[in-house]
């Protein structure tokens, strides 16, 4: 019960991102990538005035260049935004976690304006700043039930669009390039993000843009110890080894649901 009071002591206010990085919907997608390399995010907020339209996140320029085989000028107002759920500062951290899971939404931060009472958007919260928070506990609950099974190889001699198309395909956001069998490297949406932005051939080989070395973990770890590798090494998902072979991956998302259920 003590443990339980402390943890809905933390409160999204103190572990949200804010200010919030926002585009207007007249923003074209070059310029969208550019931002999010530049402050190092992987989500946009899309706003028109005081109204918020949606969100960009990786996965839209992913299926962005899937569909056009290049990163055009088209406006972030014609793609489909990612949805959002409204909380405000003094939502506990749990809650948050339980909201993000149970609506499969990003996470944004509004509070009142005094003078009109409207609301007005003054954070957001992301998968990694949940975590951050039940890092402050003393829990370490398994990611047996969170982690997913389902791993993705490619050889480093595909193409960058080949990678991008079946991670897409399969709703993945990362896949593991492979050479004679073995893990060597991690292709990542934030790997792609990169690649946009420096105007790279997506028909190059993905083996030259991947992260290398992969960091990996053993199968078994729990979310704690592995969420104090992801921040050490500044990764959001986390392949997960049995002897010399990658059984499972872990993301920042999986780490949240880890948590929230692991009471």
């Amino acid at each position: 019960m003590k443990q339980q009071a402390e943890e809905r002591q933390l409160k999204v206010g103190d572990f949200m991102s804010s200010p919030v990085v926002t585009v207007r919907p007249n923003t074209n997608f070059v310029d969208a990538v550019q931002v999010m390399i530049l402050k190092g995010i992987g989500n946009l907020v899309v706003v028109e005035g005081e109204r918020v339209d949606g969100i960009i996140t990786e996965r839209e320029l992913l299926q962005h260049l899937v569909l056009n085989k290049t990163v055009t000028n088209k406006q972030v107002r014609y793609v489909l935004t990612q949805k959002f759920t409204k909380i405000n500062r003094e939502t506990s951290i749990l809650e948050a976690a339980k909201t993000m899971i149970s609506k499969k939404a990003r996470l944004l931060v509004f509070e009142k304006e005094r003078r009109t009472g409207a609301d007005q958007l003054v954070g957001i919260i992301t998968a990694s700043d949940i975590v951050r928070a039940f890092l402050q506990t003393d829990r370490n609950p398994s990611i047996e039930s969170a982690m997913t099974n389902r791993i993705f190889t490619i050889k480093p001699d595909n193409t960058i669009l080949a990678a991008a198309k079946m991670m897409l395909k399969k709703g993945i956001g990362s896949v593991v390039v492979t050479t004679n069998g073995s893990p060597y490297a991690i292709f990542t949406e934030r790997d792609l993000l990169r690649v946009l932005g420096q105007r790279i051939d997506i028909e190059e080989r993905v083996g030259a843009y991947c992260t290398y070395p992969v960091v990996t973990a053993k199968l078994g770890i729990g979310a704690k110890d592995a969420a104090k590798i992801m921040f050490s090494r500044k990764i959001k998902r986390l392949p997960l080894t049995k002897g010399d072979e990658i059984v499972a991956m872990v993301t920042a998302r999986d780490l949240v649901e880890a948590f929230q259920r692991g009471r």
